[in-house]
């Protein structure tokens, strides 16, 4: 990988495909190229391979894909399934086919076992049942880590796939019927404070334990592993340390400046007890994160008030 090399983003318009922009851009990689939705439907196989065959990208990072929180999953598991599905399957499919010379898929902590050993190694990929409540995202990510590892078996493909921890950052999603868990909190105490209430409603009983790592890390990682010389076709992305949602929703309304309290529905799921991925793969090639929770989530939430108006 070179600074001439054109590089394909697919995903750019989200959270974690918009910071692989960003850094790559400040990086001085010049020949990055991205479409949107309209201009590409990454769902259609045709589509895909006429675009590669145009444009035969010499590196490929696949950060798109169709995500959500607990209720986004638990009601559109099918939608979860057959699009993850569609879009890692042809852009795979068409890297390998059209000469790409590495691609780096992105896929989710989710694919780990609900009640894996903790902090959770790669090794523990499908060897115990998954968490109900992301299991269609869980499967079809599941399914492009085998593929990308089969192209490299079978065809020699030096395709990596990489599994971020908890994302947040710039351009999350914060609806609050599809978010995961942090932005759903800013969202909350950002209009907690408009509205002058003393309290926020969390779903579950506080007590699961999260790790999350901000989308700019994520980037940084993402070109290291790129440019990195040893093989490694799959790796664990995060911080290495984690804290309850208790916790979570206390720091959130510490930096935000949010005087009421969290309150929790216990009616509602909790998810995985505790999910924390060991970094001990990607921290001895020499990688680590530099972006601490509450700064993150203070460069999160001033992105969010400037761009609120469709929130």
């Amino acid at each position: 990988m070179t600074f001439d090399s054109k590089i394909f983003v697919a995903g750019h318009c989200g959270m974690v495909g918009s910071a692989i922009v960003r850094r790559l851009e400040r990086e001085g990689f010049s020949r990055i190229i991205v479409r949107s939705r309209r201009e590409l439907d990454l769902r259609g196989r045709v589509a895909v391979r006429e675009f590669f065959a145009e444009v035969r990208p010499d590196v490929v990072i696949d950060a798109a894909a169709r995500v959500g929180g607990i209720m986004a999953n638990s009601e559109k598991p099918v939608e979860f399934l057959l699009e993850n599905l569609a879009i890692q399957n042809n852009v795979i499919e068409a890297s390998a086919d059209y000469g790409v010379q590495k691609l780096l898929f992105l896929g989710s902590s989710c694919i780990y076992p609900k009640l894996a050993p903790q902090p959770i190694r790669e090794e523990s990929l499908l060897s115990g049942p998954l968490e109900p409540t992301n299991e269609a995202y869980a499967i079809a990510k599941i399914a492009g880590i085998k593929l990308c590892q089969a192209y490299a078996r079978e065809y020699g493909k030096p395709f990596i796939s990489a599994m971020p921890t908890n994302l947040y950052g710039p351009k999350d999603n914060f609806d609050l019927h599809t978010s995961h868990v942090l932005p759903a909190l800013i969202r909350k105490v950002h209009e907690a404070k408009k509205n002058g209430a003393s309290e926020i409603v969390v779903w579950g009983s506080g007590s699961p334990r999260r790790e999350f790592l901000h989308a700019d890390d994520l980037a940084d990682a993402s070109l290291f592993l790129l440019q990195a010389h040893e093989p490694v076709d799959l790796v664990n992305i995060g911080c290495g340390e984690d804290l309850t949602i208790r916790e979570l929703a206390e720091t959130v309304c510490r930096v935000l400046e949010f005087s009421g309290q969290p309150v929790f529905d216990t009616s509602k799921p909790d998810g995985t007890p505790r999910k924390l991925l060991d970094i001990g793969r990607i921290r001895a090639m020499g990688w680590k994160p530099s972006i601490p929770l509450e700064v993150g989530i203070k460069k999160t939430y001033e992105w969010f008030i400037a761009f609120s108006e469709g929130f």
